[in-house]
């Protein structure tokens, strides 16, 4: 008999690092990536510069916290604005400035939203998420959330952004495993962005394509009056 395949915390802590590469490295226009080592750790904390944490539940508990240091937040806000084309003078220099906060709070939620996709793609389970928590801070803080792990396992992933500034993700989550009972096709997510991006494609291609053939038209019919012309003499 075939051995089933097994999913395991690590599996899923896998799924949610390569959700936070994709958003942030899309957000900001720069490559940001993740250590191939992974820590075992006792509890989840929110450490300086900049914590935040994320709850979900559903299929399975568990819970997210992001630490920043002010030279990665910093990168990855300012990058994200200017990949936005706001101008220089608009973008904040200081990690303590709300906008940093409010930007690296809808990151996180876009990660995350990501996250419980991939989980129902690939799991057929489904989690929710509650809105990120996130503030600045100078000590290191304990996050101690009433939430219903029975055998919760707690892991912390680095991460590595474009200039080489460091900032932390951990993982807190039931202890848990998915079966695979028999195989399936994995379902593909539809990006709204991107069937918008590849339309706008098509109709610049066909309007362009109509205007060469007005341009061609037009110099047919040029040479036509030239030609009725040139047999009048004129």
């Amino acid at each position: 008999m075939a051995r089933n395949k097994v999913i395991s915390t690590e599996d899923i802590l896998s799924t949610l690092c390569h959700s936070v590469t994709e958003v942030l490295s899309s957000a900001s226009g720069n490559q940001i990536s993740y250590s191939a080592m992974v820590q075992k750790i006792t509890r989840t904390c929110m450490r300086p510069d900049i914590g935040c944490f994320v709850l979900f539940d559903g299929g399975f508990t568990g819970l997210v916290v992001m630490n920043f240091t002010q030279q990665a937040a910093m990168e990855i806000y300012q990058d994200y604005m200017r990949n936005m084309g706001m101008p220089e003078e608009e973008i904040a220099h200081s990690h303590l400035s709300d906008d940093v906060s409010n930007v690296l709070g809808e990151l996180m939620n876009q990660m995350v939203g990501d996250f419980t996709g991939k989980v129902r793609e690939q799991l057929h389970t489904s989690i929710t998420q509650n809105q990120p928590k996130m503030m600045a801070i100078n000590k290191q803080v304990q996050i101690s959330v009433d939430t219903t792990m029975d055998r919760p396992q707690a892991r912390r992933v680095t991460f590595t952004t474009q200039n080489q500034n460091i900032f932390y993700l951990e993982l807190a989550m039931d202890k848990t495993e998915f079966i695979k009972l028999h195989d399936f096709d994995i379902t593909e997510s539809v990006d709204p962005d991107s069937i918008i991006e590849s339309q706008a494609k098509v109709n610049k291609a066909k309007k362009d394509t109509s205007k060469t053939k007005a341009a061609a038209n037009n110099d047919v019919s040029d040479d036509a009056d030239d030609d009725f012309l040139a047999e009048l003499g004129l």
